[in-house]
């Protein structure tokens, strides 16, 4: 009796020591989100969200009864080998496509433990004394499935568009909202019956596996639709699906840490994808349910007669810019393709010491990801107190001498303040258009940006288009310099 009462304590006090690990684990991702909201605080963000992981990871092998722990270890050795491999080569270009296809992951991975919970659910401890499978139990797998598969199949279009595998422009549907709208009630039905359903065994299966295909189906419908100009809230959507996603796995396999990780990562998202809604003037209820604006997005930016603008060379713009008071310099993806950050703060210093006051200028949705530009900028060294976000510095260009225009586009193009029938009309922009000079760098005048769109900038009296690679312009700029 003394040694059940004994064993008992020692379960107890193992429990709560596994709490009290998560809890701290929580603490630290709390504090990683925190570093993370400002590029000088990020690194250690990121060095706090390791070491939460590290003793979530750990504080989950030491107390739960695991198999084979060689297996487990060898699978995290071989994951951290591809994962540490991807990290090293992957170019910042292509961050946003590495995003996406994280996501997936993370999606497949919440369907995986699902269909295990399904397939055994006695291993998972989720049976009641009839050996049913509790119906919250039910709930929690049919739920954590769904979001999972949404997430995966819809991050896996985000990467196709975003990558090239798949043209960025909005593919229409007919009657797509319809089609949306009933697979979403289909899989909410769904729920709800497997839920109700008086046991859980193969009589019940094919409504679990109802609910997973049509939660694939619909992830596909709702991103093929979205166009270029609302993808960054594609990308900031599906992290947070994925968040919810494993926190919903989390009741199922009893985690208390990724209960809190998930739905830490699925809140921020959802805060995250608002805020930029919001700072794209977009509808979030529109956005997500696909193709905001994508009729006209469609067609826009084709054919049209040539007009005139004007060409300058690396010696007229170093000549230009070492004359001005102020510069402001307005970084987009095309710098990011280039990979001129480093050449831009360069010049940017050499500016400086000829005593021109530098500031660069940030836009929420710049580049193809939420913070694609801070990161190169930080990347090359950029100070953070030079960088401003849009509405900040927007009231500024009516007093700059030059702006500076590298590789962006959209973010640029008053067509979103006059032009109704445009699909960025309403998304807020830099009013470049006030500054008393621009130069544009533009690799060359046959393409558009991302939305497809014309850019007028180009064709302004106080335009002067650079037509060259960013970095090789940048470069010949800073010799003109010297």
């Amino acid at each position: 009796m003394l040694s059940l009462l004994s064993a008992g304590a020692a379960g107890a006090s193992a429990n709560s020591w596994a709490m009290l690990a998560y809890l701290v684990a929580g603490v630290f991702f709390i504090l990683a989100l925190r570093g993370l909201s400002s590029p000088a605080s990020s690194r250690k963000g990121n060095r706090f969200g390791m070491a939460g992981m590290l003793i979530a990871i750990v504080t989950t092998l030491v107390t739960h009864d695991i198999a084979n722990i060689a297996e487990i270890g060898i699978a995290i050795l071989i994951g951290g080998i591809i994962g540490f491999t991807i990290a090293r080569r992957i170019a910042m270009t292509a961050m946003p496509q590495l995003v996406a296809a994280f996501h997936s992951l993370v999606g497949l991975a919440a369907v995986l433990v699902a269909v295990a919970a399904f397939m055994n659910p006695e291993a998972f401890g989720i049976l009641d004394g009839a050996g049913n499978i509790l119906a919250v139990s039910r709930v929690e797998m049919a739920l954590g499935a769904a979001i999972g598969a949404i997430t995966f199949s819809g991050s896996v279009i985000a990467f196709a568009k975003l990558n090239g595998n798949m043209s960025g422009a909005p593919i229409m549907l007919p009657a797509r909202h319809v089609i949306n709208l009933g697979t979403l009630l289909a899989i909410i039905a769904g729920t709800a019956l497997y839920a109700m359903a008086p046991q859980a065994g193969a009589g019940e299966g094919w409504v679990f596996w109802a609910i997973v295909f049509s939660a694939f189906a619909i992830g596909f419908l709702l991103i093929i639709p979205i166009g270029g100009a609302d993808m960054p809230v594609v990308v900031s959507m599906l992290n947070s699906y994925s968040g919810w996603a494993a926190a919903a796995m989390g009741f199922t396999l009893h985690n208390t840490a990724m209960i809190i990780t998930g739905a830490l990562v699925g809140s921020s998202g959802a805060i995250l994808s608002y805020i930029m809604c919001r700072a794209m003037n977009r509808s979030f209820v529109s956005v997500i349910a696909g193709g905001f604006g994508a009729e006209s997005g469609a067609t826009a930016g084709g054919g049209g007669e040539q007009r005139p603008y004007k060409t300058g060379s690396a010696e007229d713009a170093a000549f230009m810019l070492e004359q001005a008071e102020k510069v402001i310099i307005i970084p987009g993806y095309g710098m990011a393709v280039a990979q001129a950050q480093h050449a831009l703060r360069e010049m940017a210093d050499q500016l400086k010491e000829k005593g021109v006051e530098v500031k660069y200028a940030i836009h929420p949705v710049a580049g193809r990801m939420p913070g694609h530009m801070n990161v190169l900028l930080a990347e090359a060294n950029v100070p953070y107190d030079e960088v401003f976000e849009l509405e900040d510095i927007n009231s500024e260009f009516a007093q700059c001498d030059i702006a500076f225009i590298i590789g962006a586009n959209d973010v640029v193009n008053p067509a979103a303040k006059t032009d109704k029938s445009s699909p960025i009309y309403g998304m807020p922009v830099f009013d470049v258009d006030k500054a008393k000079q621009v130069f544009f760098i533009k690799r060359s005048m046959g393409g558009v940006g991302y939305a497809g769109v014309d850019n007028d900038v180009f064709y302004m009296n106080q335009t002067v288009m650079l037509l060259a690679d960013a970095k090789k312009m940048v470069e010949e700029i800073v010799k003109s310099l010297d």
